[in-house]
């Protein structure tokens, strides 16, 4: 056997195969063969139907094709090692000659892109600084506050912003009820925007036991889509108000939040300075990270083919559903409440899913650039990290990946490569 090699655009790759004529000759002989034990024709015991009447009826091309299946049985790996190739995926061979003499096929496959590195260091890429403001603090203790405030029911007076009101509702659209649209004694408070735009504001000034008519428009990305962007009436009736009675902002106030270590006012805004400060670092660490990853994958373009797109997409489906899995939910029920398809969603990911494939091809060629190792304390650290992201003793978690040695040496790998671009980021 003789073969060409010849690389094509986004990293496919085209390998010609001639079959040496005494190698084809054996495989039509083998076929032939196989054939003729599996034969059943009348008058013949199986295994032992003539070998020229087998022939006959399976007929030339017959042959040939099972013959076709027989040699790439045998030679199909030996193709792609020989050339020291590795399909990311499902090679395809198409027949280009064959004939009783003579067998030509031609394989196409993808394989993982050569990277050329560019830059990875002094990336444009800053960490945003972190800063709590006074205003954050008081904005934190009013929420605190809201938590904290009790009803008191309104004798008299009329619905006002910040007040609940108790009501029944029912909706029409064009005059006939649609579903969901019904409430009995819900109570509502005025400005939450729980309900849809414009609906609250038609409340202020209503006393209880007035009934009126609220006219609004669903939003145009409403979920339910026979709703969105339809002019409905709602007709509603109030049954109850209550004003919302604010506590003072004390010491008091800071022992109801029930917070370990905070007693007083001043403790409970320390409290929130910490919080939020350290949400904000948090925050600006991923900002930067994907800062940093879509700067790598800027200054390095790879051409990625379609197959490792396709199964990077795959993998970032599985997370979604394993996220979703958390939260007791499946991917059906989410596709269906966001009006999503498997394939639109697959669609949406595509751009994404090669960002992060050339992302993780870039980063490996940094590790090879910087000879970046791992070793069996980071690597024994590795595990530690797994077993408290999981809540699982650390044996528990060497058991789990017992035979996959080599792969968590690589995230280790890839883990220093990622940081060490963020650490030669552009100062």
């Amino acid at each position: 056997m003789e073969t060409t090699v010849k690389k094509l655009e986004k990293s496919m790759v085209e390998i010609k195969a001639v079959f040496d004529k005494e190698e084809w000759k054996a495989a039509q002989k083998k076929a032939l063969n196989k054939l003729t034990k599996t034969a059943v024709v009348d008058g013949f015991r199986k295994g032992h139907v003539p070998v020229a009447i087998v022939k006959a009826r399976v007929g030339t091309q017959g042959l040939l094709s099972e013959a076709v299946d027989e040699i790439l049985s045998t030679s199909y790996g030996k193709v792609f090692i020989d050339n020291n190739i590795n399909p990311v995926a499902q090679p395809e061979a198409n027949v280009d000659v064959m004939t009783e003499d003579a067998l030509e096929i031609t394989f196409k496959c993808p394989v993982v892109p050569e990277v050329e590195l560019k830059q990875y260091k002094g990336l444009e890429a800053k960490k945003k600084a972190v800063r709590v403001t006074a205003k954050e603090v008081d904005d934190r203790l009013a929420q605190y506050q809201n938590e904290f405030a009790e009803l008191e029911v309104k004798n008299d007076g009329v619905v006002e912003q910040g007040d609940t009101a108790t009501i029944d509702f029912d909706g029409y659209k064009d005059g006939v009820a649609f579903e969901g649209g019904h409430g009995e004694n819900y109570p509502l408070e005025i400005g939450s925007g729980s309900f849809i735009p414009g609906f609250e504001d038609q409340l202020v000034g209503m006393k209880v036991d007035e009934e009126k008519e609220i006219n609004v428009t669903f939003p145009e990305d409403y979920q339910a889509k026979d709703l969105a962007g339809q002019a409905v009436v709602f007709k509603v009736k109030v049954h109850e108000i209550k004003a919302k009675i604010l506590p003072e902002i004390d010491d008091e106030l800071a022992k109801d939040v029930n917070i370990e270590g905070v007693e007083t006012l001043d403790q409970l805004k320390e409290n929130i300075k910490d919080t939020l400060r350290a949400n904000k670092k948090a925050e600006a660490e991923q900002q930067f990270d994907t800062d940093v990853f879509n700067a790598l994958v800027e200054a390095n373009p790879v051409e990625v083919p379609d197959a490792m797109v396709e199964q990077e997409v795959q993998n970032m489906i599985r997370e979604v559903s394993d996220n979703l899995a958390r939260q007791g939910l499946n991917l059906d029920t989410y596709m269906k409440f966001t009006g999503q398809t498997l394939d639109k969603m697959k669609e949406d990911m595509k751009e994404d899913a090669e960002k992060r494939v050339v992302f993780q091809l870039v980063i490996g060629e940094v590790a090879k650039a910087e000879k970046l190792e791992a070793t069996d304390e980071e690597v024994e650290d590795y595990y530690k990290e797994i077993a408290d992201q999981y809540g699982m003793e650390v044996d528990a978690v060497k058991k789990a990946l017992a035979g996959r040695e080599a792969d968590v040496r690589a995230d280790v790998v890839r883990n220093k490569a990622v940081d060490f671009v963020k650490e030669n980021v552009a100062k």
